[in-house]
Parts: structure tokens; sequence; C-alpha cells
């Protein structure tokens, strides 16, 4: 593998609340979980689980994970269909910029739950896919922009998980969410943990409808669909127009 331990030049190792660990980016000047919600809990409630609440019947799942990162929402994905016997197929689509971080991986301190992905992800980050009966991953290395004009009507879940509209623009503008919009089936949901007016403008220009996903023990986010959502509250989005009208979206 090259390196014997997990990046340490770019990154520092922390611990978030819920006793996972996460890393520091000194590159975005961010963490890539919430520490206040934890690194497992914020990728279960803010990601995994809505969605597959949304899709639970469905027995194929095409899933895009921007980006990969640290992996939690890929491998918490996983454990989650199995922990909860949802017996779906899945494929996880995932592109990831920076590729120091992705060799070093296998070295990194994650949660017990993720042991057994292990090898899983050692094959993950020396092929960049891993392929079973019941999971197809593939690890993307590079542009994220790029990599999702590849695609069009395939994705039933989108987990939007890139570093902040402060830091990171490029993955949140109106024109992003254009292609995200493309690559998505008509009924696909979309989560992201920002409830910043300006992202939820961007996919609401976009035609998505845009719903508050909250609950006990982490923050509120968002879940968005090209289609309407049971069981979510809707944000009215009109009022929130008419309320700040100096907002805008981002936009390249």
């Amino acid at each position: 593998m090259g390196m014997q331990k997990f990046d340490d030049q770019t990154h520092t190792i922390v611990q978030s609340s819920d006793g996972s660990f996460t890393a520091y980016s000194t590159e975005y000047g961010e963490h890539y979980h919430s520490t206040k919600d934890g690194a497992l809990q914020e990728s279960l409630q803010k990601h995994v689980i809505p969605a597959l609440r949304v899709k639970r019947e469905k027995k194929e799942l095409n899933i895009l994970d921007i980006c990969f990162g640290l992996g939690f929402n890929t491998l918490a994905t996983l454990e989650y269909i199995e922990r909860e016997g949802l017996g779906c197929r899945v494929s996880i689509y995932s592109p990831e910029l920076d590729s120091t971080l992705i060799t070093s991986l296998p070295y990194f301190a994650y949660p017990r739950e993720f042991e057994k992905y292990r090898d899983m992800l050692i094959e993950l980050v020396q092929t960049g896919r891993y392929l079973d009966e019941s999971w197809d991953v593939e690890l993307f290395v590079g542009d994220a922009r790029e990599y999702i004009k590849r695609f069009e009507n395939h994705f039933d879940i989108v987990y939007q998980d890139a570093f902040s509209p402060a830091t990171n623009p490029i993955l949140w503008t109106q024109e992003y969410f254009a292609d995200i919009a493309k690559a998505m089936k008509s009924d696909g949901v979309l989560t992201t943990y920002s409830i910043a007016l300006s992202t939820r403008l961007a996919l609401y220009e976009n035609g998505f409808r845009i719903y508050l996903n909250e609950g006990e023990g982490y923050r509120k986010a968002t879940i968005a669909s090209l289609g309407t959502l049971e069981g979510f509250e809707p944000v009215d989005m009109e009022h929130k127009i008419a309320c700040n009208p100096e907002a805008k979206s981002l936009r390249d």
C-alpha cells in the first residue's frame, strides 16, 4: 500500500461526540463530519436513514455519494442495509479528489460497526471498485463535476456531503445541481447537512421540492426530491424567498 498510517500531512484525526473519529482537513479548514452530531450519527441521521426510509421497498438502488472522503456514508449504507435486513442490491458511485487521503483510508480509526468492511475498503482503495453479489461500489479519484456528467436518469439517492459552500462552493452551485438533477431518477432523493438558503435555492431552482430532516440527537438537515415526499415537513420556499428577497443561489 506504500503508506502505513493515515494521512497526517493534511489531516488531523479528531474524536467526535458519539465516540467515532473524523478528520480535520487543513486544506479546507473543516472537519469531514459534525463533531457535535458525531461522525457516524451524522452519516446515519442526515443521509442513510432518511434516504433509505423513502426507498425502503426498492430491490435495487443506485446511490451517488458526493464525495467519498473518509467513506462513512458508503460504509454506513452497507451496514444499515445489512442490520435492517433490507435485502436490496446496492450500487454506490463516489468521486473523491484527494488521492492521498484515499490511499491512507485502510489505516483510519473506523467505528467497530465498519470493521467487517476493512477488506472491502482495501480492495476499493487499491482497484477503485468492489463487487460481490450484494454490493457494487465504484470509487472515482478525480473531479466530481466531470464525473456526474456521465450519468443520466440513474440515481435513486444522492448524498450531497461535500465540504461546505463557504469553502467548496463549486459543489453547491445552481449549475452543479442542474447536473445532479439530470443524473437522478424522477423520483430520486437528495440528502444534505446544509440548511443554508443558498443551497435550498440552488435545488429549488432546479425543480427540487425541499423538505426538513429533523429528529432527536442531531441538528436540522435537508432532504429534497424531484417528486413528492411523505413523512417530511415541506419547506415553503416561496415564503422563504419573499422574506429574503436578497438571497441568491451560488453560481458558477
